[in-house]
């Protein structure tokens, strides 16, 4: 039976150490830089930036999810955004995937967001049919990023 809970500071070590798991499924390694204070301080801070939520079998945790809210311009309201979901892949096909996405669903109707939305790698076909499965509506977007170097030159380019 899995159990979900939200994470509270003492859990930051563990929230830490899914996000380097999924880092590694994911082959992202090279892109985190988090440590523990920033984390805290993300999740647990005076300006909370967003929420994690734990999914335990027994003492032992299987799953983990990020989210934080967005807001839509074409609605008028906020929106509750999946910025992560992972089940420890010994875990995957027990359902746990859909009972944390179950949850999520009902903080997101609670809190009365207009939407819950979220985004996975294109590569990740299982993940994909998960998705689809459940009834999300997949979007072709792109999506872009700037970090680092690029996003200093485009915040210190003078117009």
């Amino acid at each position: 039976m899995l159990r979900i809970r939200p994470a509270v500071a003492a859990d930051v070590p563990v929230v830490l150490r899914f996000i380097r798991e999924l880092a590694d499924y994911e082959k992202s390694q090279h892109r985190v830089s988090v440590n523990e204070e920033l984390l805290r301080d993300s999740l647990f801070g005076e300006t909370r930036r967003a929420e994690a939520i734990l999914g335990d079998v027994g003492e032992e945790g299987v799953a983990f999810a990020v989210f934080y809210h967005s807001f839509s311009t074409y609605l008028g309201r906020h929106c509750l955004h999946l910025e992560d979901l992972y089940v420890r892949p010994e875990r995957r096909g027990a359902g746990f995937g859909r009972i944390m996405l179950s949850y999520l669903a009902r903080v997101a109707r609670d809190r009365r967001c207009a939407l819950m939305e979220w985004s996975s790698l294109a590569w990740n076909e299982a993940a994909k049919q998960f998705y689809l499965h459940l009834g999300a509506e997949a979007e072709e977007r792109w999506m872009y990023r700037l970090s680092g170097r690029s996003l200093d030159q485009l915040a210190n380019r003078k117009e």
